[in-house]
């Protein structure tokens, strides 16, 4: 009996294996995160020194540049499905490369990368550069305010069509 269980549950094992490796060769053919092309560099920040742009290179460009690197595992689902989403989300927030235009994250990000929220910690196995000392996260800091402050990017158009939000107190994201 113990030996007719053991061979059921081996067969119900490979069963399991071989679905799930049918699984993950199948997800690779979802286009969704394969694209890796960077758009152009329509306007850098005028950096307030190049120490500061470096720092932000190391810690900031992958997800809020048009300069991301894209690394090999970046095309393997579904970890490619997790870096694509957060890189466009990252360069929807803040996105260094498009200075030229309105910045929703722009003021606030001395203030993420002062309370340790950037760079992301689960991002940092993966990218040891981007780990910061504390002398080079209040570096970024103090370069991040003052090049916001001398050089802010522009405000968003303000009106009926802009993406403003309505009046009266609604803080609810349009369609939300």
């Amino acid at each position: 009996m113990l030996v007719k269980r053991r061979g059921r549950l081996k067969q119900i094992a490979r069963w399991g294996i071989g679905t799930l490796a049918v699984g993950l060769v199948a997800i690779q053919f979802v286009p969704y995160g394969h694209d890796h092309t960077n758009p152009p560099v329509t306007r850098e920040s005028n950096w307030d020194s190049p120490q500061t742009r470096e720092l932000a290179a190391r810690a900031c460009f992958d997800c809020h540049s048009n300069q991301t690197d894209w690394r090999w595992y970046t095309n393997i689902a579904p970890f490619s499905w997790y870096i694509q989403h957060d890189v466009d989300d990252g360069r929807r927030q803040l996105n260094f490369s498009q200075w030229d235009q309105p910045q929703r994250e722009a003021r606030g990000a001395p203030n993420e990368v002062q309370r340790g929220k950037m760079p992301p910690p689960e991002y940092l196995p993966v990218h040891p550069e981007a780990k910061l000392t504390d002398d080079e996260r209040q570096a970024l800091v103090a370069g991040l305010r003052a090049t916001v402050a001398n050089d802010p990017p522009p405000t968003p158009a303000r009106g009926p069509g802009s993406g403003d939000r309505p009046p009266g107190g609604n803080n609810r994201p349009p369609g939300g």
